[in-house]
Order: C-alpha cells, then structure tokens, then sequence
C-alpha cells in the first residue's frame, strides 16, 4: 500500500539506475516535496511522483528491465502518476523515438516523437537562455548535454520551450501532456529550481 501523504509535501521518486540523481533529488526538497530514490518496484509503490533523469537512454532502457521495473513505470504512468524527465528522461517518456535502436523501447506517457543526440556529440553541448512562460520570471539558463529535441507532438501536448537562437532555433526542447513533462535540458544542474517547483505544483494538483 502507498501510504497517504500531505498534498503539500508530496513524496517524489528520482529513478535511480543512471544521472544526475543527486541534484535532481535536492531541486525537489528545495521545491517542497519529499524526495527519494527508485530502484525497485517495492520503491515505486511508494512515491506519488517519478522523476526521469538525464543519462544515455539504450543504457536506462536496459537497466530498467534489469531492475524489473519496465511493467511497473509503465503501469504507474498509464494509471496517471505525474512524472518528469530531462534529457534521457525525455526519451524514455516519449512514445516514439525517430531514431530508436532496434531493440530499444520506452516507457512513453507524452504523444511526441523525439530524436536522440539531436543536437549533436559531447563536444557539441550547449547552454542558452530561454523564456518560459510557464515558470514566469527571467529567463531560465538551459543546459543541453548530447540532447535529443521533439520533432513532432500530438494535439494535447502543450510546448513550453523551443531555442530561441542559432541553426537550432524553433526546436521543440519542452513539454508537458497532463500531469507528465519533459525537457531537453538539465535544470537539476545550474540552481534554478523553477521547473523543479512547476512539477511539485504539477504533483499537488495545483498546476
């Protein structure tokens, strides 16, 4: 049994097989919730939110299944559990991957479809500011590591970010169907909480 949790102080799950667990974790107590790590099905039971995040998603994909925990994420997901992923977290939320391995398969939740590594190798990571209407206030430093982007969405998926400058510009790079969201980026890694805070207000019912 889940155990019954204050809206104000929601539990929040980091899946822990691969990323910036650490990070991820503490933007969520800084926005209020609870925060914890997911390895197990047992663990998972427990939490009324999932965090995805960044890593190399062939390698998640698998350490998922290794951890028996692929059916459980996407049964969670289908009853409606919020969840949010960035960068790889991004890809194992979407329901296509336009350049997907063979055997590769994710746990889906937002009607996109994503290309991995859009924005090229290592080498050619980024970071640049973007206006977000939806965390309000300045613009937000995005860090993009090896990122994929969204090349198409469905009718009931809300873009909240595209880049704003240079030969990307116009790419879809945040989004948000429901109680799930995704970004390209990394805000778990510069100290702006603020999407952190969208997702907790996601999870209360408030946003």
């Amino acid at each position: 049994m889940r155990p019954v949790t204050k809206p104000s102080q929601p539990t929040i799950g980091v899946l822990a097989v691969q990323g910036d667990v650490r990070e991820h974790l503490y933007a969520v107590e800084q926005a209020g919730a609870r925060g914890t790590t997911v390895r197990r099905p047992r663990e998972l039971e427990e939490v009324d939110a999932l965090i995805i995040p960044g890593g190399e998603s062939t390698t998640m994909d698998k350490l998922v299944r290794a951890f028996d925990l692929y059916d459980p994420l996407r049964a969670r997901l289908a009853a409606g559990m919020p969840a949010y992923g960035s960068c790889a977290g991004m890809i194992m939320l979407a329901d296509r991957i336009a350049d997907a391995r063979p055997d590769q398969q994710t746990l889906g939740g937002i009607d996109m479809t994503v290309r991995r590594n859009a924005f090229g190798r290592q080498v050619d990571s980024f970071e640049e500011d973007l206006h977000i209407r939806a965390i309000g206030g300045a613009p937000m430093r995005a860090v993009f590591i090896r990122a994929p982007w969204v090349e198409e969405v469905g009718e009931g998926v809300e873009v909240l970010a595209r880049v704003e400058d240079g030969p990307a510009a116009g790419r879809i790079v945040a989004v948000r169907q429901g109680s799930v969201m995704a970004t390209s980026f990394h805000p778990e890694v510069t100290g702006d909480h603020r999407f952190h805070q969208l997702f907790v207000e996601i999870v209360r019912g408030k946003a």
